[in-house]
């Protein structure tokens, strides 16, 4: 039996446009030899007020799943951009933070990356942009509210 679906493939459009908005930025990220999870987690830690989180806290927040992310974190402790701590008040809890050098990559590399959100401005406009935001963040609201 032939059944046409209702709706559009939300999930396959989603995945489309993050190609599509990744291949802006996966050029920058060539260039300074960084893997979009480590940039992700390079950013999540960076907007961190602590600027250190725990390894399933970032799991969740990058997206990345943790048997995943255990290795990405032991890459990028060799490669010099996180350290990994004891957390002072509870031993049994390790704690993931940038380096001096991850840092200085967030200076060199966020002014392009913010250029490139520029041109995405100035194609969809500031009111467009901010829609999409807000639709993502009502969709994810959904997902956190079961």
């Amino acid at each position: 039996m032939n059944r046409t679906l209702d709706h559009r493939n939300l999930a396959m459009l989603l995945l489309e446009a993050r190609e599509t908005l990744m291949g802006l930025f996966r050029p920058i990220l060539k260039e300074f030899a960084l893997t979009e999870q480590q940039w992700r987690i390079i950013r999540v830690l960076d907007g961190e007020p602590a600027h250190a989180l725990e390894a399933g806290q970032i799991a969740r927040r990058c997206c990345i799943l943790s048997p995943s992310l255990t290795g990405v974190l032991e890459r990028m402790e060799r490669d010099g951009l996180i350290t990994r701590t004891r957390a002072q008040e509870d031993q049994r809890r390790l704690l993931v933070s940038l380096t001096p050098q991850s840092r200085k990559l967030v200076t060199e590399i966020g002014p392009r990356i913010d250029e490139q959100y520029r041109q995405l401005e100035a194609r969809f406009g500031q009111d467009g942009l901010d829609d999409i935001y807000r639709a993502l963040d009502r969709l994810i609201e959904l997902g956190s509210a079961s």
